[in-house]
């Protein structure tokens, strides 16, 4: 794991850091990047932090990821439980994270709403996606069919804090709720045939959740979701641990939508940090066996990776370093139209150091 540094003194310069193949210093004040110089034109200002020549990338941001190590954001709201998922995330490159619900029940997600969602040494927290409940039976995967609902967007309005959610378009009401939600949402959990996620993108949707799981695949005569997506130019999350989709898979929507249209997410679970064995997640059985999840049924729940290893499984599988690391911090950010996943002046200071090997030297989070 790496040593992570989170602070709120005022002024910090990270000095002699690889910054897209230049070395650089960079400026932080109050939590923001100030700006980005050769290194050594300008006087340090405040506490210096050496890089050692080593490469800076914007932290990560991942906007798909229920818990770790036995603990998940629907029981986020108990003493210290969202506080160690914050720790554990910061110190896997990790810095941004949107605490991701599951399909339950109004009472249960209105207390996960309730934690306090910000933690001085942890990742930052910007808001929740919320999977479901809104979804489509068939597909539901390892979500817990008892809390399966009609959308209504006023229990949505009660949902405070939520900055995504995931919906199948095609369920009664789907494409109301779509075009007057007000957030961004996710297609995913769905039986949509390729004119019912048109309609739905043209609704208001922007991306697609966790991207060939628990959907119809990709037909030459049925494009379905993903035939919607690339018409549409929406983004897509993906799963690039190398389980949910095979490595040709994630390599094809890499090629298809670019850096600045896919997203890589972890899908975490409770069980991940933890041994091979029963755990419970969303109120069903999941099963851990050679670090893969699954519920009774076999389907696969969620992943016990990172989103660190996330990332060097799609470098991994061929994608460039630069574009697989800007696929978890950049691009999501863009999508959810927030200040991070760049090193730019004006952008908030979230940083991950690495090694040459691609192992984690350090995350600096510099809470504003």
């Amino acid at each position: 794991m790496a040593k992570v540094i989170t602070s709120k003194k005022k002024s910090f310069t990270l000095t002699n850091a690889l910054v897209d193949e230049k070395l650089c210093d960079v400026f932080v004040d109050g939590g923001v990047i100030t700006g980005v110089l050769d290194a050594g034109a300008a006087a340090s200002v405040g506490e210096v932090i050496d890089i050692a020549g080593k490469e800076l990338y914007p932290g990560l941001f991942d906007i798909h990821c229920h818990g770790c190590l036995g603990y998940d954001t629907m029981d986020g709201y108990m003493d210290g439980h969202i506080e160690t998922m914050a720790r554990h995330w910061a110190e896997n490159g990790t810095t941004s994270w949107l605490a991701t619900t599951m399909t339950m029940d109004k009472e249960s997600i209105l207390k996960a709403l309730s934690a306090n969602t910000y933690y001085e040494y942890g990742c930052n927290i910007p808001g929740f996606h919320l999977e479901g409940p809104y979804i489509n039976l068939k597909y539901k995967g390892a979500q817990n069919p008892e809390y399966v609902q009609k959308p209504s967007i006023e229990d949505l309005k009660e949902y405070k804090g939520a900055l995504m959610i995931t919906v199948a378009p095609e369920v009664e009401g789907g494409i109301e709720f779509i075009k007057n939600c007000g957030i961004s949402v996710a297609l995913g959990h769905t039986d949509a045939t390729y004119e019912q996620a048109c309609e739905a993108f043209d609704a208001g949707a922007d991306n697609v959740t966790h991207t060939f799981n628990a959907m119809p695949g990709l037909h030459h005569r049925n494009p379905s979701v993903v035939g919607a997506a690339i018409e549409k130019n929406a983004y897509v999350q993906a799963i690039t641990d190398g389980t949910h989709l095979h490595k040709t898979v994630i390599t094809m929507l890499y090629r298809t939508f670019g850096v600045e249209r896919m997203i890589i997410i972890s899908d975490e679970i409770s069980a991940a940090g933890l041994c091979d064995g029963v755990y419970e997640s969303g109120g069903l059985r999941v099963t851990v066996k050679d670090g893969v999840a699954r519920i009774d049924s076999g389907t696969i729940a969620g992943s016990t990776t990172t989103l660190y290893n996330c990332v060097l499984k799609a470098i991994e599988f061929g994608i460039p370093k630069k574009d697989a690391f800007r696929m978890a911090s950049r691009t999501p950010a863009e999508l959810l139209k927030l200040k991070k996943g760049r090193i730019e002046a004006g952008y908030d200071a979230e940083f991950v150091v690495v090694n040459p090997d691609l192992s984690l030297e350090m995350t600096l989070i510099l809470n504003k």
